[in-house]
């Protein structure tokens, strides 16, 4: 018998890169679950204390206004909101998906927004949020497995959001033309709604190892990028992205 999650897979891998496939998906989903796999937010609270921190200055603490993209059904935004970040707005390609969680969360969490729109493409203004997110949910750099084990892969699943985009096939060195202009047209739509002051940041979490992600932050003016293993413990290494807003230092 096939499980729910089973069925639920795309049937190749790079159907995690198509609206279709995650259309589907969550109208399949319509029971309120959520999907964080691996690093769950409340393993990412110690992290945003000190991506928001006040101590230098640069940060807004729980006043940052925060963007979260491709949103799905995590449950990122409640625990960061239940938590005291309440500026908070939650952006997906799925409609589907946006109704689920405006319906779920609406009397509970009143000033948390969810909006339908196209990461790369955000319908803001320049210079609207102090930090922007990009969080993997199960993010196994599908691109390195696929090459490695071929069409083996079939029982993975991931929903991150640059890594929903790196999923064809291919050597993982010398990524399709396609995918290098979708991530690096993310990066730059995430910092042009950066507000351009010292602490603002477009933060990344991954399975991706830098020498595969860190080609689409770098080189980015005004903007510095760090990067570190976040653990966890046991298992598959998490890595931490940073590209933050220094001006002309």
């Amino acid at each position: 018998m096939v499980s729910s999650a089973e069925a639920n897979l795309p049937p190749t891998n790079e159907g995690y890169g198509t609206h279709e496939y995650w259309e589907q998906r969550y109208a399949n989903e319509a029971d309120g679950r959520t999907f964080d796999w691996f690093l769950s937010p409340t393993y990412l609270l110690p992290l945003f204390d000190e991506l928001t921190s006040t101590t230098d200055k640069k940060g807004k603490g729980k006043e940052t206004r925060i963007l979260t993209l491709g949103c799905g059904n995590s449950a990122l935004g409640e625990v960061l909101y239940d938590n005291g970040w309440g500026d908070i707005v939650n952006i997906d390609y799925s409609k589907i998906v946006i109704d689920q969680m405006k319906e779920r969360h609406s009397a509970t969490r009143p000033k948390m927004e969810w909006l339908e729109m196209d990461i790369l493409d955000l319908g803001f203004d320049d210079g609207e949020f102090d930090l922007v997110v990009d969080k993997g949910e199960f993010v196994v750099h599908i691109s390195i497995l696929q090459y490695m084990y071929k069409d083996s892969l079939s029982g993975f699943s991931y929903s991150g959001t640059m890594d929903a985009m790196l999923t064809t096939k291919g050597d993982p060195w010398n990524p399709n033309e396609k995918d290098i202009q979708t991530c690096t047209q993310e990066v730059t739509e995430a910092i042009r709604v950066l507000r351009k002051q010292p602490g603002s940041k477009f933060v990344y979490f991954t399975f991706g190892q830098p020498h595969f992600r860190k080609r689409y932050m770098e080189n980015r003016p005004g903007f510095r990028l760090s990067y570190r293993e976040i653990g966890p413990p046991e298992g598959f290494a998490y890595f931490m992205y940073i590209l933050e807003y220094v001006g002309d230092e």
